[in-house]
């Protein structure tokens, strides 16, 4: 029987987050395969995939923060803000490096960002990108996101690369596209690599191949202490948790923790509302 827990998948380029999926439903040897935070095609690094049991973790997982390597090319704007769209204008790109820290400053902090049109939002119940492909302009609500980080590493002519510490739900072809707007040239994304995705980064990752070899799984007890607080029970609550009971709130924060038993099994993740820890998930 398969083992429970996460995969931390190298993405290649051209793959979607989907055929990851299928490919490692292979690997494994079940269909009981999920992922946490979609990639696009055309970009590589850290995905999660859960396996069995820990496929109930990806909701969770996916509310993390992320890290990117982004490749921003300035004076071209394209139909899906990256570099797999159409182009529509170009411009002559003539800014200096104090004008895109002065942009990049902009889109830093509490920032609200119109997703591409290009995107999987949900418009009237349909994805925004069916609609935008059937060639309607499909109108985006902007939504609040946070970005922590935007260090700029390096500018070369029009070409800008950056990394980038962001809240889930955040998309760096918005940056690319909203940086290029404030300096009137226009821009997309050409190049993105995600480096981490909460505490799973490209140390723990491996390719395709490397998996393919050697399907490595890091059990799902290790994987959730590695991304919640955690909190052992005595025997007496581990039963009441194993029924989905609820537990006395401990005072450990907002967001998941995680349960284990006497024995060190994971038994559940909770979330504290007052004086209760109610039960989100129960692994036994």
């Amino acid at each position: 029987m398969t083992a429970s827990g996460l995969i931390i998948v190298d993405k290649p380029a051209g793959w979607t987050s989907h055929d990851v999926v299928g490919k490692m439903r292979r690997i494994a040897g079940t269909r009981r395969v999920g992922h946490a935070g979609t990639l696009d095609p055309m970009a590589t690094g850290v995905l999660v995939v859960g396996v069995e049991k820990a496929t109930r973790l990806l909701g969770h997982l996916a509310l993390t923060e992320k890290v990117y390597e982004a490749t921003i090319l300035l004076g071209v704007t394209t139909n899906t803000d990256d570099a797999e769209g159409e182009v529509l204008s170009t411009s002559p790109v003539d800014v200096t490096a104090d004008r895109i820290m002065a942009g990049v400053e902009t889109l830093t902090g509490q920032i609200m960002q119109v997703p591409p049109q290009v995107s999987a939002i949900k418009v009237n119940g349909e994805r925004a990108y069916k609609r935008a492909r059937a060639g309607e302009e499909v109108e985006l609500q902007a939504r609040p996101i946070t970005v922590h980080a935007f260090d700029v590493t390096g500018i070369e002519g029009p070409s800008i690369t950056a990394t980038i510490r962001c809240s889930s739900g955040t998309y760096i072809r918005s940056l690319a596209r909203d940086l290029g707007a404030y300096l009137g040239v226009g821009g997309h994304l050409t190049a993105l690599r995600r480096t981490r995705v909460g505490p799973y980064d490209l140390g723990l990752a491996r390719t395709i191949d490397q998996l393919a070899e050697q399907c490595d799984i890091l059990p799902i007890g290790d994987a959730v202490t590695a991304a919640f607080p955690r909190r052992d029970v005595t025997e007496d609550e581990a039963r009441v948790v194993r029924h989905g009971g609820r537990l006395p709130a401990a005072g450990l924060g907002q967001g998941p923790i995680g349960v284990f038993g006497p024995d060190g099994e994971l038994l559940s993740l909770v979330e504290e509302q007052g004086r209760t820890a109610r039960p989100l998930a129960v692994f036994v």
